[in-house]
Formats: structure tokens, C-alpha cells, sequence
């Protein structure tokens, strides 16, 4: 049976956001609201956890985490950033932007695509998200609450409650986030690509 949070959306309760941080860093897999859409997370070196994730969405080992940060100063350490991309970067976050990105060796193999050495980056413009990856230390393992066979990610949180309690440990109510999700932009290249339109402002990478 899976616990359940109310937290404030702009006012997160530190002592909750606590709690939820030793779910994660027990092993635990959760469910959060982000700028975009809820999303399943856990901790970065959590192996069972991720597949638990994997086994919920039904996906394969070639899909790619998205490492959730706090702000750019999260990112160094696991996408190779040059000057032009950090410019990029900090003109469109926080925002609900999904940046495929060069991965660094601090990367472990598990999350990253078997052919090619890249991760998806998120600095989410939300509160909550944001009290957690600061209580955390360090970036959330993320992946988007789209379940098989659902067209649209999960919105409410008593729904996704209802439908999840016995697969993840935790779920936390922050307020209704949309279901639309994040805009995907590719800058492994040359120049930056889009390769989905999602709530981001897309304009500048048409």
C-alpha cells in the first residue's frame, strides 16, 4: 500500500519533503508532480527500482531516463556541456524541457541507451520538484507517468493512487500539473534538434 502526501505546491512542507526523500533513498519508487505532467521517480543508483519503473511503463532497455535536477549547476557532472548549449540551457530553464544530451562517465550504463552514450536532462519549474532534488543531493531518476496503452499521462493524484497504491511506495499530491508532456530537444548535434513538441515553446528550435 503506497503513502500518500499532500504537499504544498508553492510552500513544500520540509518535513514531507524529508519523507519522501528517505522513500527514495530507501529503494522506493514514487510518484510527483513536475511542470509538465506526473512522473515516476527514484534514486539514481536504485537498479531494482528502475526496473520497477521499466516493468510499470512495460518499456525496454532501450528506453532513456531522464535525470530530473534541480538547476544547471546539477548538470555537469552527467552531460558534457559546452558554452553555446549552457547559454541554450539557461535561457529555457527551469521549463518543461526534456535536453537529450552527451553523457558523462558518472552516467551508470543502466540508464543510458545500449548504442548510445546520452541522457535525457529535466530542470523542472516546480516547487516541489525542487525541494526534493535539494533535500536528495543529487538529480532524481525520472520517467514520465504514461502508462501501456494510456494516450495521456496520469493528471490526478487520488486517480493515479487508485490505480497504483500496490506498484509504488509513494504518491504525492502538489496540485494539478497538466498532461502534456515535455517538449524534447536533442543538442548531442551541431545544432539543436527537436524531436517532440510538448509544452515547451517549440519556436525557437523550428
Amino acid at each position: 500500500m503506497s503513502q500518500f502526501f499532500e504537499i504544498h505546491p508553492e510552500t513544500p512542507q520540509p518535513r514531507l519533503v524529508r519523507q519522501a526523500v528517505e522513500i527514495l533513498k530507501q529503494g522506493g519508487v514514487i510518484a510527483y508532480p513536475t511542470d509538465s505532467a506526473y512522473a515516476f521517480g527514484c534514486a539514481l543508483g536504485e537498479k531494482k527500482a528502475a526496473e520497477r519503473i521499466k516493468w510499470l511503463r512495460n518499456l525496454d532497455d532501450k528506453h532513456n531516463f531522464t535525470l530530473v535536477c534541480k538547476d544547471l549547476s546539477d548538470i555537469g557532472p552527467y552531460a558534457k556541456v559546452d558554452n553555446v548549449q549552457f547559454r541554450l540551457l539557461k535561457s529555457h530553464t527551469p521549463g518543461p524541457y526534456t535536453w537529450i544530451m552527451d553523457a558523462t562517465s558518472e552516467v551508470p550504463r543502466r540508464l543510458l541507451h545500449p548504442k548510445r552514450r546520452q541522457i535525457g536532462i529535466r530542470v523542472p519549474d516546480n516547487r516541489i520538484v525542487e525541494a526534493l532534488v535539494a533535500e536528495m543531493g543529487e538529480p532524481i531518476m525520472s520517467s514520465t507517468l504514461l502508462m501501456p496503452g494510456d494516450e495521456w499521462p496520469m493528471s490526478d493524484a487520488e486517480e493515479i493512487r487508485d490505480r497504483l497504491e500496490h506498484h509504488v511506495d509513494l504518491v504525492i499530491e502538489g496540485g494539478y500539473c497538466g498532461r502534456e508532456p515535455t517538449t524534447v530537444v536533442d543538442l548531442c548535434g551541431d545544432v539543436p534538434v527537436l524531436l517532440r513538441e510538448g509544452k515547451g515553446d517549440v519556436t525557437p528550435f523550428q
